[in-house]
C-alpha cells in the first residue's frame, strides 16, 4: 500500500518550508517502518523506490514545480531510473533523504536522490523525469527549458556530470521494446506479443 499518510505529511511540511531554487537540494528525514521491510527485516528494495517519492515530490513543491504543473495541466512522470544499493536500512532505523535536480537536456530532467544513515550513503538513485503535456490540447514531452521558465527561474542547466552522461548513452543503446526470449506456448498469454 502506498504510504499516503507519510506522503501527505511530507507535502504539508514542504508547503510550510522555504522555497528552493531548481538546483537546490531538498532534505527530508524518514524512518523504516515495519510495513516497509522484506523477510530479512530491512528496507525492501521496491519500497525504497516508493519512499523516494516522499523526497522527490515535496522537493517539486518547494521549488514551485507542482504549482506550474497544476496551472498548465502538465503531468510529472519517471521515464527511467537506476538504483545503487550499498548499505542496509533496518526496521525502525531513521534515515535522511537528499533530493536534487542535477540538470536537464532538451527532453528530460535528471534528478539524483540518496538515503543516508549514520554518516553513510545507503543507496542512491538517478532518475530521468519527463513533464508531459495534457492541458490546452498540448501532448508529448514539455521541453525542460520551458518548465524552468514557467517556474519563474532564468537559469541554464549546469553540465551534466560524466556519470550521468554515460548512463544516458547506455540507455540509448537499450532496445525498446525489449526483445523477448522464446516463450513456451503453455506459458504464453494474450498480454504477450505474438
Amino acid at each position: 500500500m502506498y504510504p499516503m499518510i507519510r506522503f501527505l505529511s511530507g507535502l504539508a511540511s514542504a508547503r510550510r518550508a522555504p522555497r528552493i531554487g531548481a538546483l537546490d537540494p531538498h532534505v527530508s528525514t524518514h524512518r523504516c517502518m515495519p510495513w516497509d521491510i522484506d523477510p530479512w527485516m530491512e528496507l525492501n528494495n521496491g519500497r525504497t523506490l516508493t519512499l523516494y517519492d516522499l523526497g522527490r515530490i515535496p522537493m517539486a513543491v518547494r521549488m514551485g514545480l507542482t504549482d506550474v504543473l497544476k496551472r498548465e495541466g502538465w503531468g510529472f512522470t519517471v521515464a527511467g531510473s537506476s538504483v545503487r544499493y550499498r548499505r542496509r536500512i533496518k526496521v525502525m532505523q531513521k534515515f535522511t533523504e537528499v533530493s536534487r535536480m542535477v540538470g536537464w537536456d532538451e527532453r528530460f530532467v535528471y534528478m539524483e536522490q540518496s538515503m543516508w544513515s549514520r554518516g553513510e550513503c545507503c543507496n542512491q538513485i538517478l532518475l530521468r523525469v519527463a513533464v508531459v503535456g495534457g492541458g490546452s490540447g498540448r501532448k508529448g514531452i514539455v521541453p525542460p527549458v520551458e518548465i524552468i521558465r514557467a517556474m519563474g527561474q532564468d537559469i541554464v542547466s549546469p553540465p551534466l556530470p560524466e556519470w550521468v552522461q554515460a548512463w544516458i548513452a547506455a540507455e540509448g543503446t537499450r532496445p525498446w521494446p525489449p526483445v523477448l526470449p522464446p516463450v513456451p506456448a503453455a506459458e504464453r498469454t494474450r498480454d504477450l506479443p505474438a
